[in-house]
């Protein structure tokens, strides 16, 4: 295929030469002269290793050229690749500016394209930049909307410095967000030479994981930080507490709690991270990410409460009262922290958990409860039948079994309200679903 490559950086060099050693025609584009002078000579202008001689090889194969001049380079291309910098603004916003400068150059020339050129954004751009700046850019210059005479795809990618050519040639997948089956299958072909999943998805989707990804990273790193910190002050060994933590992969390094959710209760990680901060705040050790960890849970329970009173004063129906479904544990749960607020608000509740019966709460459990829903008894209906008759607006609090059958019971004029993901697992469609983060 016919690829042009615009932005010789990290990215792009490497992009350009895994293309071109695939047999690819790639044109690398960049305004920088000493860079494109470096690769007419078969030069890589960034170090990373192995791609020196795949930049020399390409180029003596004559699959890779060079030039400063973007429009002959898109106007011969089948797919259009942009891996131009975006770097940060003062107020950590990204700086748009080239990629307005690059998107105007491709507008221009694929309105004179006789073919279907398909745009593919490698450049890390959040969901807003990409539909606010990059899409009307385009549209403006061709005279035309996406999907009309050109394609446009966001392909973010995962490659570390140091072992980035590795990166390419293994990925774990390759994700291709767009809502064009023609430019999909242009991109399969690009990436047809890859042993990985390609999932295809919407580009807002695909521009976020990058993000997420990259936020998770960073996040990894300062947890480990913080609890060496935590370590060094109580005399424990940092390395060997975050050896063996590493050593869980059913729990700690897995796809464990990392599903869109409920806010995280019960009678564990609240308690221990309280516990694990205080254990801090006597030795003067700042635990900033795990202080905030505690905030953010709080946030997203004010959340799930506020999506709930947004509808005014209905009839809400609860479905789940325990953190978890399943169990009958109402320590800590964030349903009973909705329930608290819907009630002081004025709101009429009826609750359905067939876990839960009074009769049977004991120790801490029900002291819990006697202390944050002393009236929980006249809350309480025996049946999920007679919650949903009652109720317009009916409330998903955990993920029990019994209530993914909940969208089939539903009234054409009640609103679902899925706390918990339970009714998307399940392929149904919700009037309406909160996903706050946690468990």
């Amino acid at each position: 295929m016919k690829v042009a490559v615009l932005g010789m950086g990290y990215v792009g060099c490497v992009t350009a030469g895994v293309l071109a050693r695939e047999g690819h025609h790639v044109v690398g584009v960049d305004a920088n002269a000493s860079k494109v002078a470096m690769l007419a000579q078969g030069q890589s202008p960034v170090l990373e290793p192995g791609l020196p001689e795949l930049i020399r090889r390409s180029h003596i194969s004559g699959h890779l050229k060079a030039t400063a001049e973007a429009a002959d380079a898109i106007a011969a291309a089948e797919v259009i690749i942009v891996c131009v910098g975006t770097p940060s603004n003062g107020n950590g916003g990204l700086d748009s500016h080239a990629l307005e400068r690059v998107a105007a150059q491709i507008g221009c020339t694929i309105a004179r394209h006789d073919g279907y050129p398909v745009v593919l954004v490698r450049s890390t751009v959040l969901p807003e930049t990409l539909e606010e700046v990059i899409v009307p850019v385009l549209e403006r210059g061709a005279g035309s909307r996406v999907g009309d005479g050109f394609g446009l795809a966001v392909n973010p990618e995962f490659l570390r410095e140091g072992s980035a050519v590795h990166d390419f040639d293994s990925p774990q997948f390759t994700l291709v967000g767009t809502a064009e089956p023609r430019s999909a299958a242009i991109v399969r072909r690009l990436y047809g030479f890859l042993k990985a999943p390609v999932f295809v998805t919407d580009r807002q989707t695909a521009a976020l994981v990058k993000y997420a990804s990259n936020a998770f990273h960073a996040m990894k790193v300062a947890f480990a930080n913080e609890i060496a910190a935590i370590s060094g002050a109580v005399g424990a060994d940092a390395s060997e507490v975050m050896r063996l933590f590493c050593l869980d992969h059913k729990l700690n390094l897995s796809a464990a709690y990392l599903k869109p959710g409920m806010p995280f209760g019960g009678s564990c990680l609240p308690k221990d991270l309280r516990a694990l901060l205080y254990s801090g705040r006597r030795r003067d050790v700042p635990l900033p990410l795990l202080s905030a960890t505690l905030k953010s849970n709080r946030v997203q329970t004010a959340m799930c409460i506020e999506r709930i009173l947004a509808f005014g004063r209905p009839r809400v129906g609860i479905f789940g009262l325990a953190f978890k479904g399943g169990t009958d544990d109402l320590r800590e749960s964030p349903t009973v922290a909705i329930v608290e607020a819907l009630l002081g608000k004025g709101i009429s509740l009826a609750i359905y958990d067939g876990r839960v019966s009074l009769a049977h709460l004991v120790g801490s459990n029900r002291d819990y409860v006697a202390q944050h829903l002393p009236h929980i008894e006249s809350l309480l209906r025996p049946t999920l039948e007679e919650v949903v008759n009652s109720s317009d607006v009916l409330v998903i609090g955990n993920n029990d079994e019994e209530f993914h059958s909940l969208p089939q019971r539903m009234r054409s004029e009640q609103t679902l309200i899925d706390l918990v993901g339970v009714t998307a697992a399940n392929g149904a469609l919700a009037t309406d679903r909160v996903s706050a983060a946690g468990r």
